[in-house]
């Protein structure tokens, strides 16, 4: 049974608990007297909020004033405890009633700057919190913060909390995650799935005075996995509502875990609690379970006064983890930290503050909303492998299917938010892959040298036969010097790549390449003698600045009679202007006077571009 906390009762560090009655008249003695009043707490009737003032006591060390937010409203100020409002009202500088929130548009027009909205949780709905919510994506400029509660006890409790300040010695940072096997920096203790095997989870949560605290995993709106253990949203306490569905202990039946291993969340020790759950802290009107059993409002009901929750479902992964951790030993505000990681994944903020964040210029600003853009050439070449893997031009036992492959893995992972916004940075990231592509495109080359006739050169014909005609097309003048047209053929199929090719009436199709490789002409004399040297300028103008590997070949009847200088030669690419490359095609004295034609290649990226140019070999005079 819970009874009356008597007036005499000790104070609890900067709280004193106080009866319901003297609770408004205790409030102007607080404010009136700050310094050397304890903030008072209306715990009477509610032994869990005693208790929590009680755990509180070992949180806090001192009362202070936090830093007004710019406008304060109060939902149904009307029914709440006298005094609550009073207590709430130097958290903001100024405030509005709350029909003003009904007119979202013209409220958002009228106000600016930060938000603080103050009510019990069945205020806390769909209407009006979501536009409030909304206007935050992507900037801080509105940001919003609640106060609020299971009913206006739990209420006065949260806005009490607002004015303590943390015990020094208490900086533990932790973070238990069922999702993700993070980094360990310094300064932050990590727990991960191999930890919950061989840990007592419980014991580490409850036995530590956490400065903040992150909890990650599956879950509903009543708790959060961590592996056997289980944050619980239960709070014994309060009430059940009837006709609300709840979990299965609501029913008397078992938790789906073992008992022995719950995590009462309002006995956690800690002065910010994060709960990076999908749906962990869903507006009133939204909620799958009874508020008996609802972890954000049995996180308010316990010492912290932070209480960071997500309203709906989100993708918190590695990016989130790693920047919320730098967040910690930084002294960034956690919200404002997710949310704009968050900001390149979905239109929408997904975490909600509940307590006062600290004041603007104590510390660090709010990151930049994140992109997921990874850098184009990772994604262009992405798309060469997928074409070369999926498509069929490369047989099963093709030399280069391995190392293609392995890329592609590579790729895979470096395209991820979790790698490509955590484990390495986007300098790293272009480096490898520069690395490997490079390695690469010398090994397409040497194959093509080896074998002109190399299945990768038939792209060509393999991808324009699944392909369609774009209609754009360009004129453009021949190497020969005579008109011709530029058009692309479209992939049909997501693995078949657009080819765009040069076709003229006289020389037949000049030149082939993809969109982003790099453009090749070829340029020599119409003829040369037998026992000669034709000399073939290449001008070359690559798809981006770095090395282009390039070699020329002759047809197969002509190979015995003919030797390429140099076979293959690399060369740094500019996308600026053409650079000119030189090849030498010495004839045997005995070379068959007739038409011929070279082929000059060039790789770049896993893209193969071709020039063929006709010439003659005539009779030496």
């Amino acid at each position: 049974m819970n009874l009356p906390i008597p007036e005499q009762q000790h104070e609890h560090g900067p709280f004193r608990p106080v009866t319901r009655e003297r609770f408004a008249a205790a409030v102007k003695e607080f404010l009136g007297d700050p310094g050397r009043t304890p903030v008072p707490v209306p715990v009477e009737g509610r032994a869990d909020l005693a208790r929590s003032a009680e755990l509180a006591a070992g949180l806090y060390a001192d009362r202070c004033f936090p830093a007004p937010l710019d406008l304060g409203v109060v939902l149904g100020a009307d029914e709440l405890l006298d005094g609550i409002a009073e207590l709430c009202r130097p958290l903001a500088l100024r405030w509005c009633g709350e029909q003003e929130l009904a007119d979202a548009a013209g409220f958002a027009a009228r106000h600016t700057g930060s938000l603080l909205v103050v009510g019990c949780y069945d205020r806390i709905t769909l209407a009006p919190v979501r536009d409030l919510l909304l206007a935050t994506y992507r900037g801080t400029e509105r940001a919003l913060t609640l106060l609020s509660g299971r009913d206006d006890v739990s209420l006065a409790w949260n806005a009490a909390k607002q004015y303590a300040s943390p015990a020094p010695g208490v900086d533990a940072l932790g973070l238990f995650t069922d999702t993700d096997r993070p980094p360990h920096p310094n300064g932050v203790r990590v727990y991960d799935d191999r930890d919950f095997e061989r840990t007592d989870i419980q014991a580490e949560i409850l036995g530590t005075r956490w400065r903040r605290v992150v909890f990650q995993g599956h879950g509903k709106d009543d708790s959060v996995n961590l592996g056997e253990f289980t944050v619980c949203g239960l709070n014994p306490a309060a009430p059940a509502a009837p006709g609300l569905l709840g979990p299965r202990c609501a029913y008397g039946l078992p938790c789906y875990k073992p008992e022995d291993k719950l995590v009462p969340l309002n006995r956690v020790e800690a002065v910010e609690v994060v709960l990076s759950a999908c749906n962990s802290g869903p507006l009133a009107d939204l909620a799958l379970y009874d508020p008996k059993y609802q972890l954000l409002l049995n996180a308010l009901d316990g010492p912290a006064r932070t209480v960071v929750s997500a309203v709906s479902v989100h993708d918190s992964d590695r990016p989130e983890n790693v920047a919320w951790m730098h967040a910690a030993t930084t002294g960034a505000d956690s919200v404002d930290t997710l949310n704009a990681s968050l900001a390149g994944s979905h239109p929408y903020p997904a975490f909600m503050r509940f307590g006062m964040p600290d004041a603007p210029g104590r510390t660090p600003a709010a990151p930049a909303p994140s992109d997921h853009r990874p850098d184009p050439l990772l994604l262009t070449t992405g798309h060469r492998l997928t074409a070369l893997l999926a498509s069929e031009l490369l047989p099963h036992n093709h030399a280069l299917r391995p190392r293609l492959a392995k890329l592609a893995r590579k790729t895979d992972l470096w395209v991820a938010r979790p790698t490509h916004l955590a484990d390495q940075s986007p300098e790293e990231i272009r480096s490898s892959l520069a690395g490997d592509l490079q390695s690469l495109d010398h090994a397409i080359a040497e194959q093509i040298t080896a074998n002109p006739e190399n299945e990768i050169m038939n792209y060509p014909a393999h991808f324009g036969d699944r392909s369609s005609l774009d209609p754009h097309v360009r004129e453009v003048t021949c190497h020969c010097g005579r008109p011709a047209q530029e058009f692309t053929r479209r992939g049909l199929l997501p693995h078949v790549l657009d080819t765009v090719c040069v076709v003229c009436m006289r020389c037949g199709d000049v030149t082939f390449r993809v969109p982003g490789a790099p453009s090749l002409w070829a340029y020599a004399a119409d003829e040369a003698e037998q026992g000669g040297v034709l000399e073939v300028r290449a001008a070359l103008t690559a798809a981006r600045p770095g090395p282009v590997r390039l070699g020329l070949f002759v047809p197969t009847y002509l190979r015995e009679d003919a030797t390429v200088e140099p076979a293959t030669v690399k060369v740094r690419g500019s996308a600026d202007g053409p650079r000119d490359v030189t090849f030498r095609v010495r004839f045997a004295p005995g070379t068959a006077p007739q038409a011929y034609y070279f082929t000059v290649f060039a790789v770049q990226d896993l893209a193969v571009s071709t020039a063929r140019r006709h010439f003659g070999v005539v009779p030496r005079t």
